[in-house]
């Protein structure tokens, strides 16, 4: 896996296996996750995979699954 500022190069993780919730509709629209070998988390946005994916460590990715399972992250209403 070559990397360019700790980041894994674009082919790299064009070849992961991508997960999208089921929630995302077939037009796309939603945040998509790959495991990295090395135990960090990518996230993407399936409607513009141009960008590079953001790429987090295993640690923290558990900790945003944990704060969005109680609710942390609901918008506010107005």
């Amino acid at each position: 896996m070559t990397s360019t500022n700790g980041r894994p190069s674009p082919d790299f993780l064009s070849d992961l296996d991508w997960f999208t919730s089921s929630a995302s509709s077939a037009n796309g629209g939603c945040l998509e996750v790959a495991y990295l070998p090395d135990g960090r988390v990518a996230l993407r946005d399936n409607e513009d995979l141009g960008n590079p994916p953001f790429v987090v460590t295993r640690h923290v990715w558990a900790c945003f699954l944990d704060g969005a399972g109680k609710g942390e992250f609901t918008p506010p209403t107005v």
